[in-house]
């Protein structure tokens, strides 16, 4: 599946309205840059691919003290993921996503049920917590999910990671492993919507990598928490099966899980 330019700057800014998600009210159905994909076509691409990538664990460098110990917005401590919208009603499930962003699983897992994710977010029918990992440099030997981690959590501080984490995906190198540049990153923040003084706040944190010890910190606590793959997804702390998963099942499973 192809998306021409403009396509695609729409679906990344359709992951957020104007003035950010916190203020945003309903979801809709997305209009024209909706990905829809038939149910069993979901069912068969997720089955043939939820074989991901397996964290390589053994090969995992210790956690680097380089970079700043600043925590991004909304995250509570180290090791605890973004919590995208934070003024989520008590009374919704929680949804963790753990997800590398050289991962081709997640990105095609993005392509699917992203959109639906962001809805719910707007909606405020989940609370999200996103968990940025970076054990593929390890195996492709490249520092591409580390920085793109730092980039995103910077993004996070201006209020933008969801617009900034479908940038991302929709970037990814058709071959994996090649990894993304300094200007890729920083297109990826001008796709995402900061320009003028936020646009300099961003690449001044991305410079000085900011939050790179706590990019650090979300990896080896994935690792001890039981995430062994990418992506997981987590529903109030148990892990969805992504095998048979579709988005009216994922529609479901959230309905069940709210109080």
């Amino acid at each position: 599946m192809t998306s021409t330019s403009a396509s695609r700057k729409a679906k990344i800014q359709a992951a957020a309205p104007k003035g950010g998600i916190r203020n945003a009210k309903g979801g809709g159905n997305g209009g024209a840059n909706r990905i829809v994909v038939a149910t069993v076509v979901v069912v068969v691409v997720l089955a043939a691919v939820i074989t991901a990538v397996i964290l390589g664990s053994s090969d995992k460098k210790e956690a680097t003290t380089a970079g700043g110990s600043a925590l991004p917005k909304n995250v509570a401590a180290m090791g605890a993921g973004i919590v995208v919208n934070p003024t989520a009603p008590a009374n919704v499930p929680t949804l963790d996503l753990y997800e590398d962003f050289q991962c081709p699983v997640c990105a095609r897992f993005e392509e699917i049920f992203g959109l639906q994710i962001v809805d719910l977010v707007k909606a405020n029918q989940v609370k999200l917590v996103a968990h940025p990992l970076s054990f593929l440099d390890d195996n492709l030997r490249n520092d591409s999910s580390n920085r793109a981690a730092n980039a995103a959590s910077c993004a996070a501080d201006a209020d933008k990671f969801l617009q900034y984490h479908a940038a991302t995906f929709q970037g990814q190198p058709k071959t994996e492993g090649a990894g993304y540049t300094d200007a890729d990153l920083k297109r990826f923040a001008v796709q995402a919507g900061l320009d003028g003084p936020t646009l300099t706040t961003w690449e001044q944190c991305y410079a000085a990598k900011s939050h790179n010890q706590w990019v650090e910190s979300v990896q080896t606590q994935s690792e001890k928490d039981g995430v062994n793959g990418t992506p997981t997804v987590k529903l109030n702390g148990k892990v969805v099966d992504l095998s048979g998963l579709t988005r009216d099942k994922l529609a479901a499973e959230v309905k069940a899980a709210t109080k």
